[in-house]
């Protein structure tokens, strides 16, 4: 079965689902996902695109990121 991120979802929940969401996140450029205290606060209402609005992070290379790594993304 294919791993699928849902863009609505939270980051808390995508990591939580597939912790392997950490690291791709790292590398794409939003380095505070690595922070556990981060990621239990802002991470339970920051969403995927919210975060690349506020870091001004390309959604067409995050999916490709995401797609790179198996994952399908949904919206």
């Amino acid at each position: 079965m294919d791993k699928q991120i849902d863009l609505n979802k939270s980051v808390y929940e995508l990591c939580s689902q597939y912790p392997e969401v950490i690291q791709i996140m790292q590398e794409i450029g939003f380095k505070d996902i690595a922070n556990p205290a981060m990621l239990n606060t802002a991470g339970r209402f920051m969403t995927i695109a919210k975060g690349a609005a506020m870091k001004n992070i390309d959604m067409d290379m995050i999916r490709e990121a995401f797609s790179a790594k198996g994952f399908k993304v949904n919206v």
